[in-house]
């Protein structure tokens, strides 16, 4: 499968503008216009896309329907169904999730004295981490510093971020870049053996590391093996996922309830400390929007947080990816990395015409592509009738030498090549796809969720280091940060825990919190895995 004789036709038409495009910079946009453009084209600013909250901490404020519909959901469990004297499994530490922020956290607990127990819905690694490929933020570099790359994390999130948190994010970069070199990570290098970095949309220096676009892969391959190795102080728990926390009589966190994914079987785990690292939300496809996440995104660690009381924050916002596959149909949604654009590709319409900076702020630039391909009519229709805008990839080869795009975007090529399409030589159809859950579990910048007791949070489940919009290549960097704070202070704090008799009094009480709501609803929660089964009338 190839681009269709009438795509052919839009294709020529970007090639004749290539050559005045390449020695003309797009203008960025100024602070009100790109304001302007994300009320009215972002689905952040769709006020049908949201509802109210009505019941728990976030009570009375907003979120996208979808999310809100499994906070509000019923808990799997009551208080009656378990004998939770029957331990089944009792460990200093549990965190649940295994991405790149559980391993992180896994490690770092086990250097500061705990036994872990990390628990997964699906195996050992499958998570967004696996599927990151642009690169990985750090100023390391003589023209940089943490300050300069401060100020772009705050300018980037619309000043919505948590300071503290953006302080410790930037602060570490460095030391996280230097921890997982020398973990195995083979970060891409200059010929002298300097770090090669480059730009990111919202970045005002080129601080993006990178292992080819495999970089995610590479960072949870490397912290894989090496959780793997301590098998004496960290037990690996596959298709084990957690349905509800545990709490003792004192009111403080202390473990969780797994379900056996192939027995059905409830496993009671105590833990003096719990790690909640389980990702995104992406798998509830936001207004019906296709997404970038991996299959178990379905947003578990928010709706457990929640019932015991963790506040979110910046829960009504979400990132779409500017750049993601609109053709071929089988790859729809899945992730067109932004270190093509960081390597000169523009965005282009169908006639060829750039419409937007093609480093802008992931928020700004997904928002200009929906406006082009719907108010202004520029888009290019797929033969189903989706739409979407040319990324101009050869650019990339034009600008730095040919074989750059071969030796860079190695993934970007083999996934494309597929089905029948050269990136080196034709331009990728791309429209925006759900990508990343800005918000979450409010934390302290030792990963503590605020007013839970022995309760940490790690990764896309928290909120509050990005603000309303993250730049590129401050998720991996998010989860390496805050795992490895995680993981430290859990492990400090398990030493001194005393915990109490375990109960499930507040599934009972969330119950009746929904009945006093009159919210009669019948989705049970945490979800665990989407439902795409057909639907027959």
């Amino acid at each position: 499968m190839s681009y269709t004789p009438e795509m052919r036709e839009s294709i020529k038409k970007v090639e004749a503008t290539r050559p005045a495009r390449l020695g003309k910079p797009f203008p960025r946009m100024a602070p009100e216009e790109k304001q302007e453009l994300l009320e009215r084209f972002h689905p952040d600013y769709r006020p049908e896309g949201f509802r109210e909250i009505r019941v728990g901490p976030n009570k009375g404020e907003k979120a996208m329907k979808e999310l809100v519909d499994i906070l509000e959901g019923r808990s799997h469990l009551t208080s009656d169904m378990l004998d939770l004297d029957r331990i089944d499994y009792d460990t200093d530490v549990l965190i649940i999730g295994g991405g790149g922020a559980g391993a992180s956290a896994a490690l770092l607990a086990r250097e500061n004295g705990a036994k872990v127990i990390l628990v997964t819905k699906l195996r050992f690694g499958d998570a967004n981490t696996m599927m990151a490929q642009g690169g990985i933020q750090a100023a390391d570099k003589p023209n940089d510093s943490p300050i300069i790359h401060y100020l772009d994390v705050m300018g980037g999130g619309g000043f919505a971020n948590d300071p503290d948190l953006v302080e410790a994010l930037v602060m570490d970069a460095p030391l996280v870049i230097q921890w997982l070199e020398s973990l195995g990570v083979m970060f891409d290098k200059e010929p002298d053996g300097t770090m090669f970095t480059i730009h990111g949309g919202g970045t005002s220096r080129k601080r993006m590391h990178s292992a080819g676009d495999y970089t995610g892969a590479s960072i949870m391959r490397a912290l894989r093996d090496e959780v793997l190795s301590y098998p004496e102080d960290i037990t690996i728990m596959e298709f084990a996922p957690a349905i509800e926390l545990l709490m003792d009589e004192k009111g403080q966190v202390a473990g969780a309830v797994l379900e056996n994914l192939e027995t059905g079987e409830h496993l009671v785990v105590r833990a003096k400390c719990t790690i909640i690292a389980t990702g995104d939300t992406g798998r509830l496809h936001y207004q019906g929007f296709a997404t970038t996440n991996h299959y178990g995104a379905t947003g578990d660690g928010l709706v457990l947080a929640y019932r015991v009381g963790a506040k979110l924050i910046h829960q009504d916002t979400y990132q779409f990816h500017p750049t993601g596959a609109a053709y071929p149909e089988q790859i729809v949604g899945q992730l067109v990395t932004a270190k093509v654009r960081g390597l000169g590709a523009q965005v282009v319409n169908a006639d060829g015409e750039q419409f937007v900076y093609h480093l802008e702020t992931r928020d700004a630039e997904a928002a200009a592509i929906i406006r082009e391909c719907t108010e202004r009519g520029k888009g290019v229709e797929t033969p189903s009738g989706m739409r979407g805008v040319w990324l101009d990839s050869p650019m990339i080869d034009i600008i730095h030498g040919p074989g750059t795009i071969e030796g860079r975007l190695p993934a970007m090529v083999r996934q494309f090549k597929r089905f029948g399409i050269d990136i080196t030589v034709d331009p990728i159809l791309v429209y925006p796809t759900a990508h990343y859950q800005n918000g979450g579990i409010a934390i302290e910048p030792d990963g503590s969720v605020k007013g839970v007791p022995n309760l940490y949070a790690a990764g896309a489940v928290t909120g509050g280091v990005h603000g309303r919009n993250r730049l590129m290549g401050n998720s991996l960097l998010e989860i390496t940060v805050f795992g490895r704070r995680a993981g430290r202070a859990a492990a400090l704090r398990a030493k001194e825990v005393r915990l109490g008799k375990l109960t499930l009094a507040h599934v009972d009480d969330w119950h009746r919190q929904l009945e006093e709501a009159g919210i009669g609803t019948n989705i049970v929660s945490p979800i665990l895995l989407p439902d795409y089964t057909r639907k027959v009338r």
